[in-house]
């Protein structure tokens, strides 16, 4: 009997918890992986794809509408089909979110669908083409605003602008690769910010509205060329109307930082009522699982 619990003994030292074979293939690889921290909420995740779509888009991209599409009942077309491809686009990727809950967004799911060359193709076109050229041109139209009441009279200077531009996106990155509950409160605030400025030109064009100011809203007016209708100006339009509504897809790059990306895919519904089977199998609706 001595025997026989010194041998014990001994196996519990070697194999804290359990010998290995009773240990399951599931809970090694589950509890031994690396994985990203689930801090981003429900409210934090409508306030990253708000804080993305309402950029310097919403501030730049209507006076090209209107300018391309040479009417303002036009523009107001334009500005309605976009919005309805933007929000056909957003419940596509909500759905691949919770059908490949990874991180990456489009990298992710072109890797698992079409191979790891042509996720890699789309990976190295968006790190070194799309985002960068995305990301100056923001930068730059929030320089352009910040230092335009200090030159009343004339432009900024260009190397004012590249180096406040060029100061945004440091201090930007630097608070992302920080922590992501930083990065979060930064993105509400700014996130707020933003919403303000939209409430407070609502609600002028409203007093205009109310004070008689609506002779191009009025249908017989609306529809008034003030220059040649032109195909291509009109898909130049609609280019314009596209880059206001760029962001929705955002929130799909940090799916696995989400506490409960099937909450946020269907907010107050029942998880089951999405339709989606993670991998690995297992039923949406069984909690208890999780």
């Amino acid at each position: 009997m001595e025997k026989g619990a010194r041998h014990r003994n001994n196996t519990e030292k070697n194999h804290p918890g359990g010998s290995q074979s009773d240990a399951s293939p599931e809970t090694g690889s589950g509890g031994g992986g690396v994985a990203l921290k689930k801090e981003i909420g429900l409210v934090s995740a409508c306030g990253i794809i708000v804080g993305n779509i309402i950029g310097s888009g919403i501030f730049v991209s209507p006076k090209g509408v209107l300018e391309n599409a040479g009417s303002v009942g036009l523009a107001l077309i334009v500005w309605i089909v976009t919005g309805l491809i933007t929000a056909v686009g957003a419940l596509c990727y909500a759905e691949l979110g919770v059908t490949i809950p990874k991180s990456g967004g489009d990298y992710s799911y072109v890797k698992d669908i079409f191979g790891g060359l042509a996720g890699f193709l789309r990976l190295w076109i968006a790190v070194l083409v799309i985002y960068p050229t995305n990301q100056a041109v923001i930068a730059l139209t929030f320089s352009n605003y910040v230092l335009q009441p200090l030159f009343p009279t004339c432009f900024p200077p260009d190397s004012g602008l590249r180096l406040l531009a060029a100061i945004c996106l440091l201090l930007l990155t630097w608070v992302n690769c920080s922590s992501v509950r930083w990065a979060t409160r930064v993105q509400d605030v700014f996130t707020a910010g933003k919403l303000l400025a939209l409430a407070l030109i609502i609600i002028m064009g409203v007093v205009q509205i109310c004070k008689g100011e609506y002779f191009w809203l009025e249908p017989k007016n609306a529809f008034e060329n003030f220059q040649e209708p032109d195909i291509g100006l009109i898909a130049l339009a609609f280019l314009q109307g596209s880059f206001a509504y760029g962001g929705w897809n955002f929130l799909n790059y940090v799916t696995e930082e989400l506490v409960d990306p099937y909450k946020v895919a269907n907010p107050g519904e029942p998880e089951a009522v999405c339709g989606c089977v993670p991998r690995g199998g297992g039923d949406l609706g069984d909690k208890g699982d999780k």
